[in-house]
């Protein structure tokens, strides 16, 4: 079944009717109120999300989008264009940290080729379905056509369904692409209307001469492009093909119900581009971690999002959000097993209606 732009669009808002009720089962539990912390709120989260006051995790899913960008003929990454192609046969061979992480979570991993510049070994692992062999050179042109980033957004919606047939409430998405901190750089920019210089961040290591330079070319790229304003045209624009099916797979992932792990910048910079054409997106989505990506803290302060972890990551590849999935499995797990006072036989405190945060037993 083809599903349409507006079909996209569609997301309804988080359903708020269980609140209340998710909020007692969780205040009663044999703990002091608010003491299982940010667990709570995520339990109380996955709840409305699944419109279930016993939530689950089931075949959480993560899905790599791998894309190489025309902007790194520029000499913004201190790494060549082909090690994207090497870091995809990389995670087919199992040998990446997401795969690592991604059986600490018990994901499914699945890599999907949305526009590398080289071929790609084969693999039952690998979806392959690239818009063209990488963008053009945002530094000139637009990245894409709107016609190209409306296809990487329904294809990136496709791989969604794909794992919500198979029973995945719970989805991750990570990225791999050279350069790609550069497009999600002046996604950020435009779309938060915040200068590049507080979006530009070291990317894979650039010195300070890099970084200078990196800097000057994506400012000379925004001014270049200073009448795209619309949040489609700015993903075509300045977007990777990976970014623009992650963006369709946070569109669809929210449609479908699932909980969204969130991952760091580029994924993030993805959600803007996805909150920019349908907010109701945000209300599905867990922040798993703060990047160590200079402009991630801003995106997550833009979307008012706390995050989970803070381990100073800036791999991507989803491995943030991979990490995750453990506190995701706790928070159910506390919600649907722990006893209440009543069912345990406990006494509950005397002012149980005074909602303040204990800090032990």
């Amino acid at each position: 079944m083809t599903t349409t732009l507006s079909d996209l669009l569609t997301i309804e808002p988080l359903d708020v009717s269980l609140r209340d009720t998710l909020q007692h089962l969780i205040d009663t539990k044999t703990k002091p109120p608010g003491s299982l912390g940010r667990l709570e709120t995520l339990a109380r989260q996955l709840g409305m999300i699944q419109r279930s006051t016993q939530p689950r995790v089931t075949r959480p899913a993560m899905i790599v989008f791998a894309g190489d960008h025309g902007i790194a003929h520029e000499g913004v990454s201190p790494y060549p264009q082909a090690v994207t192609v090497q870091m995809v046969a990389n995670f087919l061979a199992g040998g990446a940290a997401i795969n690592a992480f991604s059986g600490v979570g018990g994901l499914e991993l699945e890599i999907v080729d949305a526009g590398v510049a080289a071929p790609l070994p084969e693999s039952a692992q690998l979806v392959s379905v690239p818009i063209a062999r990488g963008t053009r050179n945002f530094a000139h042109e637009p990245a894409m056509t709107r016609d190209e980033a409306v296809r990487a957004l329904a294809a990136g919606a496709a791989r969604v369904r794909h794992h919500a047939a198979l029973g995945t409430n719970v989805i991750g998405f990570g990225e791999m692409g050279i350069a790609n901190t550069s497009a999600a750089a002046c996604l950020m920019s435009r779309l938060c209307n915040v200068p590049i210089d507080e979006c530009v961040g070291r990317g894979t290591g650039l010195d300070n001469a890099g970084l200078a330079k990196k800097r000057n070319v994506l400012a000379a790229a925004l001014a270049k492009h200073a009448q795209v304003r619309e949040p489609l045209d700015v993903l075509a624009t300045f977007g990777g093909f990976e970014i623009a099916m992650m963006t369709g797979a946070f569109l669809e992932a929210a449609r479908q119900r699932m909980a969204i792990l969130v991952d760091g910048f580029i994924a993030t910079s993805a959600l803007l581009v996805a909150d920019s054409l349908a907010p109701n997106v945000r209300d599905y989505c867990v922040f798993a971690h703060a990047s160590n990506e200079a402009g991630h803290r801003r995106m997550l302060d833009h979307f008012g999002g706390r995050e989970l972890l803070a381990l100073d990551l800036r791999l991507g590849e989803g491995t943030g959000a991979a990490l995750a999935v453990p506190l995701l499995r706790a928070a159910v797990a506390f919600l649907n097993e722990m006893a209440s006072f009543e069912s345990a036989g406990v006494d509950d405190r005397a002012d149980h209606s005074a909602n303040t945060p204990g800090a032990g037993h």
